[in-house]
């Protein structure tokens, strides 16, 4: 059967993974399946390994042994201009994504590269950060709106897979909540989302799953308020304050108070 037409089969597919750079493992052995609707955090502390895992999820990064599959489809040997319509990634740097001179003409070649209706793009930056003006130049823009325009760009192409690097960085508290807002409507769409994050609110508000890597292994994969509570080191501020009670939210409480 085709991967992509079985709607239960994983977007992601990693067996066995191993990536070595030079005398590093970066990645050994990790086992991991995303499927649709899903929204998974990559935890970990910097240098665990996460930016390596979704370098080889968009083919930057070749397995030194196991396998990579996104959609049944080995990234590392996949034309990329067929790979975006089945992953795309919001790198830690959204500048490493854009190379043009305005947001119109980043816009225009994301809706070319992708094959979509032009004006695409430039309606998915209307909806993430209002008011930007067409001719404005990528590296003029905060944080907050070069975020929105390279997840704008990934978009474009309706990826049913999206990958985010450490996106909450530099982010104002109105960005990260519209961030969170379109993210949620993304999954309930049916895409899966896999961010990589040390903002434990945020994976706390947002995901269902989180998989934490240590030295280049997976060490947890659960249920996101199993394995946040029971890590002391990425338990957001609401479960230490209220431990043994699994709340992580504000929202979680309120709603215990009220019940």
């Amino acid at each position: 059967t085709d991967p992509a037409a079985d709607p239960a089969a994983p977007l992601a597919d990693l067996d066995r993974l191993a990536v070595r750079r030079g005398r590093v493992e970066a990645l050994r052995r990790v086992d991991l399946q995303v499927r649709p609707g899903e929204t998974v955090a990559l935890m970990g502390r910097n240098g665990a390994g996460k930016s390596t895992l979704l370098g080889t999820l968009v083919g930057m990064i070749a397995p030194t042994s196991g396998t990579v599959r996104v959609a049944g489809l080995a990234p590392h040997t996949t034309d990329p201009r067929t790979l975006i319509r089945h992953v795309g990634l919001v790198p830690q740097e959204p500048r490493d994504l854009l190379y043009a001179e305005t947001v119109a003409e980043e816009c225009e070649a994301a809706d070319a590269d992708a094959g979509a209706e032009p004006g695409t793009c430039r309606a998915l930056v209307a909806e993430l950060v209002p008011g930007v003006a067409d001719g404005t130049h990528p590296r003029d823009l905060s944080e907050g709106q070069r975020l929105a325009l390279a997840l704008a760009v990934v978009l474009t192409a309706r990826p049913p897979l999206v990958l985010l690097d450490e996106p909450t960085r530099g982010l104002d508290y109105a960005a990260k909540g519209r961030l969170v807002a379109r993210l949620r409507a993304l999954a309930a769409d049916g895409h899966a989302i896999v961010l990589a994050t040390h903002d434990v609110e945020l994976a706390a508000e947002l995901v269902d799953r989180v998989v934490i890597i240590a030295g280049g292994e997976l060490v947890a994969d659960g249920p996101v308020a199993e394995v946040v509570v029971s890590s002391p080191a990425f338990a957001p501020q609401v479960s230490k304050i209220l431990a043994p009670e699994p709340w992580l939210t504000v929202e979680q409480v309120e709603g215990a108070l009220r019940a």
